[in-house]
């Protein structure tokens, strides 16, 4: 069973002053499209690619989300990242959908740093 988080823990992550590493596990149309404030560009089956530069101390908070609540990405991209010996690692219920359904604001486009 995954560790999950809920929109407002989320909220609290993104805002405090040492926030996990918040992971969108979708292709790179939709991060650019929208995604959450301060998160990385991660496709779930880029994992292993990824991770050793976004997270290389495999005690670090990760948390991962998707599109939707329906949408398994963030999962497959968290197992992946447990299998991989990461213990920090957090999905978020409910994904973007929900981020937008909260009345939250999106960032738009890629940085630099979180380009694949």
């Amino acid at each position: 069973m995954l560790n999950t988080i809920t929109r407002d823990d989320r909220s609290r992550h993104i805002q405090s002053t040492n926030p996990p590493v918040l992971l969108e596990a979708l292709p790179e149309r939709y991060y650019a499209d929208q995604h959450l404030p301060g998160a990385r560009l991660f496709p779930h089956n880029q994992v292993e690619q990824l991770v050793p530069a976004i997270a290389p101390n495999r005690n670090t908070e990760i948390v991962v989300y998707c599109a939707s609540g329906t949408c398994q990405n963030s999962h497959l991209a968290a197992r992946h990242l447990i299998r991989l010996g990461y213990t920090h690692v957090t999905v978020c219920e409910g994904g973007k959908q929900d981020w937008e359904q909260g009345g939250l604001a999106f960032e738009f486009g890629i940085p630099t740093e979180s380009a694949v």
